[in-house]
C-alpha cells in the first residue's frame, strides 16, 4: 500500500502540479494546452491559491515526494458557452463548486487517489458553507473517467446524446454529503 501524502498546494507544488496538468491534457485529451481551456494550468496560483473559495490539491509520491495527481475546486459554475445554458442556469458562479484537474499520473492510477482527492475537495465545499452544489465535467475519452465519475456522482448532462457525436461531454452533479 502506497502512502501517499495529500495537501493543499504551495509555492513550491506548483510546477509539478502544471506538469501533472500539462501532461494530462498532451496523453490523455490529446487536445494539447488551449488558452480558453487551459489558462487555469498556466497559472494554477491566481486560478487556485489566492482566491479564498478555491483551492488545489497535490498528491506527493511517499518516495521522493514529487506531485503525482492534482485537485482543484473553484467557484465558477459552467460557462455557456461553451457548456449548454441550461447547465449554466443549474449550476450558478458562486453557488457552485466546480471540480476541476482530478488527474492522476498513469503510473500512480487504481490506488485511490482520485476518491481521496475528491472527498477532500468535498469538505472544503462544505466547509467554505456557500455553495448549494459540486459541478464537474469529464471526458470520457480518458480511461477509467467515465466510470469513475458515475460511481461517485450523477449524470446531468450526456452531451453524447445531444450533439449527435459532435461532443462527448459528461456533465456531473456530485452530492456534497457523500
Amino acid at each position: 500500500m502506497h502512502r501517499y501524502g495529500i495537501r493543499a498546494a504551495g509555492p513550491d507544488d506548483l510546477g509539478g502540479a502544471r506538469a501533472v496538468m500539462l501532461d494530462t491534457v498532451y496523453r490523455d485529451f490529446k487536445t494539447g494546452y488551449v488558452p480558453r481551456w487551459h489558462g487555469d494550468i498556466i497559472d494554477p496560483a491566481a486560478a487556485y491559491l489566492v482566491p479564498p473559495r478555491h483551492t488545489l490539491l497535490v498528491a506527493l509520491d511517499p518516495e521522493d515526494g514529487t506531485v503525482v495527481a492534482t485537485g482543484a475546486l473553484d467557484s465558477r459554475g459552467p460557462a455557456h458557452p461553451p457548456n449548454p445554458r441550461e447547465l449554466a442556469r443549474r449550476y450558478p458562479s458562486g453557488e457552485t463548486a466546480q471540480l476541476r484537474r482530478i488527474y492522476v499520473r498513469p503510473e500512480h492510477r487504481r490506488r485511490g487517489l482520485a476518491r481521496r482527492l475528491v472527498d477532500e475537495l468535498l469538505t472544503f465545499a462544505a466547509a467554505d458553507g456557500g455553495y448549494r452544489s459540486v459541478y464537474l465535467h469529464t471526458d470520457p475519452a480518458v480511461p477509467g473517467a467515465e466510470p469513475f465519475w458515475r460511481s461517485i456522482g450523477k449524470v446531468v448532462h450526456d452531451e453524447r446524446e445531444t450533439t449527435g457525436g459532435a461532443s462527448g461531454v459528461v456533465h456531473f452533479e456530485i452530492p456534497m454529503g457523500r
